[in-house]
């Protein structure tokens, strides 16, 4: 009797290589009388001609595997998590209808979780939010952050204080009255649907290697080329894309605050401390299985 269609998913933190052995593991299934299709769980993936600094895989890269939750938006939208929720679902829903497996693969942590668990998502008020959005922008994010370190310090301990839109949504779901959803996995999750989690981690010393030579492999690969482009097509600083790390540093180069060296620097020590914060939200998950992709490969683990 053939097993029902399964869930896997691949996270880690950026640079571990999840993207490859995503691939690999379609491969290994199917040479057991399976098949499966890749869900992206990348909040920076989502953007159409964001390419380089995501370590996004070109199309001639992905071995003819459908790939879903890639190139959706355009850079100017705003991607809530409440609507990748929503779309992963039921990517991953039609897929298995199919009678294949479906893949999660990113390191977007709230991303992955969101779909795994049975999270809920506080209501919204356009006008508070609005209103917020308008503090943030005359005041910055500091002042923003400090209201919502005294409001509720467990939640501020979570979220990047330059992470305006994200200090923004706490704020506004405390003054609607609810606890925040605080980025964190609930105190004890509901499945939303069987799993295997995959979570790939390599050496400290060789990711930091990795992540520094990446770096600089994005402006050696055009990178400021690609934000010229963005811009052109009105992709602006202050948006929610153009902040992701790299991109907010070139930027910062384009507009003459930041030399290359700088801009690399930083986009170094970012993608560092973002790491670290990735692999701290993937060890909270308990069933996670763990793996060296430089050791072991899916073949090995199905």
């Amino acid at each position: 009797m053939t097993a029902a269609p399964g869930l896997f998913a691949v996270v880690g933190a950026t640079g571990t290589g999840k993207s490859e052995f995503a691939l690999d593991l379609v491969e290994a299934l199917r040479e057991r009388g399976r098949d499966a299709e890749i869900v992206g769980a990348d909040a920076m993936q989502l953007y159409r001609g964001m390419n380089i600094a995501t370590a996004k895989l070109p199309v001639d890269e992905r071995r003819g595997i459908p790939h879903h939750l890639i190139d959706v938006l355009e850079p100017g939208q705003d991607a809530a998590v409440a609507w990748y929720q929503r779309a992963a679902r039921e990517a991953i829903s039609e897929i298995r209808s199919r009678g294949r497996d479906a893949i999660l693969v990113g390191g977007s942590g709230l991303y992955v979780s969101s779909v795994l668990w049975d999270f809920r998502f506080p209501p919204r008020d356009e006008s508070l939010r609005a209103r917020l959005e308008s503090e943030l922008e005359e005041r910055g994010p500091g002042v923003l952050f400090d209201r919502l370190r005294a409001l509720d310090p467990a939640t501020a301990e979570r979220i990047d204080a330059r992470n305006g839109r994200r200090v923004i949504r706490a704020l506004e779901i405390l003054k609607l009255g609810e606890r925040t959803h605080g980025a964190a996995l609930p105190e004890a999750p509901v499945v939303w649907a069987p799993h295997r989690i995959l979570a790939l981690a390599v050496p400290r010393e060789d990711l930091v290697l990795r992540l520094d030579a990446r770096v600089e492999r994005m402006w050696q690969q055009g990178l400021m080329g690609e934000v010229t482009r963005l811009r052109a097509v009105g992709l602006e600083p202050g948006t929610t894309a153009a902040r992701a790390i790299g991109y907010a540093q070139a930027f910062a180069q384009l507009d003459g605050t930041m030399t290359e060296a700088e801009a690399i620097a930083e986009t170094q020590a970012l993608t560092r401390r973002y790491a670290r914060r990735q692999v701290s939200w993937f060890r909270r998950y308990a069933d996670a299985e763990w793996i060296d992709p430089l050791v072991t490969r899916p073949a090995d683990i199905l």
